[in-house]
This record gives structure tokens, sequence and C-alpha cells, in this order.
């Protein structure tokens, strides 16, 4: 049952930079929502016709999302501590908003496809002064998404103070290239 909490996050609209960049994704691809919380992401993409593999160690966000079993692969798991819930597997698009697990990176990574988009957007060092996250541990360092992307073909960052509500972010929309050459990304042919 959802609480006023839970449906007031959930009719959150979804960010501003991953609606911006989600039209790299393939058409019909996989996303994968990492720490996806209540769903604003999930609905985002469920509205696309994408098919969702979420994550997030809160059974309560998780259950609160309802989107039909048949598009969207719920799982619960601490994937901070516990182990990886898709190895192996690839995905279409990653997808994370306002998390960081600096050990998790390179699984994220791993996690692309060939012409899967990472979409990725957090807090950024400077946040400490306006408000919470505060701690380094949270907070990205500068440059550090462009120096993690590295081995991917970055579409678009940023790195810098965000308004309403104040706070610093650094964003990034990168894509695993296609193994093959002359092969025309699926995400050009969506």
């Amino acid at each position: 049952m959802k609480t006023d909490t839970t449906a007031a996050h959930a009719s959150l609209a979804p960010s501003a930079w991953v609606r911006r960049w989600s039209h790299l994704v393939p058409a019909q691809g996989r996303v994968l929502d990492v720490a996806c919380g209540h769903g604003r992401h999930a609905y985002w993409f469920h509205q696309r016709n994408h098919p969702l593999t979420l994550v997030d160690r809160s059974r309560e966000a998780i259950e609160s999302i309802a989107i039909p079993a048949e598009t969207c692969e719920a799982v619960v798991a601490d994937i901070e501590s516990g182990p990886w819930p898709f190895a192996g597997r690839q995905f279409d698009a990653v997808v994370v908003n306002n998390y960081l697990w600096r050990p998790l990176l390179p699984t994220l990574l791993a996690s692309l496809a060939p012409g899967g988009v990472l979409i990725y957007e957090t807090f950024a060092q400077g946040n400490e002064t306006v408000g919470k996250p505060s701690r380094p541990d949270f907070l990205l360092r500068t440059g550090e998404l462009l120096e993690v992307c590295r081995g991917l073909r970055v579409v678009a960052f940023e790195d810098g103070f965000q308004q309403a509500p104040d706070r610093f972010t650094q964003r990034i929309a990168a894509v695993r290239e296609l193994a093959s050459p002359g092969t025309v990304p699926r995400y050009l042919l969506a």
C-alpha cells in the first residue's frame, strides 16, 4: 500500500537530465534503473515502451512501483554489501540518479551492452555548502564521471551548480560503442 510520502515521491517528475538523454536508449531497449526508489524514472521509461529491470534495497519502494510484471523485473537487493544480482547480464541503458557507491561503478559500466547508454546524475563536491549529502563518500570529485567513463563515447557532461533545489551535481550521458565498425548504432535507428 502506498503511503502519502510514497505517493508523493512516485509522482515526482523524472530528472530533466534523464528525460533529455532518454532518446539515446534504443527502441524497446531494456533499461536498468539502479537504486530506483519509488520508480519515477521507471515510469518514464515504461511510458516509452522499454522493458525494465529495477533494483533497490527498499522492499517498500520496489513494491510501490505499479508497473506490470511482464515489462518490469523488480529486484530487492543490497548492492553495496551483497552480490550484484545481474552478474553476466547487459542492458541497453543503465540509469542512475542521486546515488553513488564507487565500488559499483566498474560493474555498472560492464552492465552496458554494445550501443548501450549510461545516464548518470548525482551530487558533486560543493554540495556540502548547500545541504545534504555532504560527506565526501557521497559526492563526486571534479571530473570523476569523465574519468570513470573514459572508455565510452561521452555525449554530454555537466558539473556544477543547479537551482530549485540548490545543489551541486555531476551528470553524464555516455554510450558504449558497438564492437563492429560500420554498424549503425541502435540509438540512431530509433
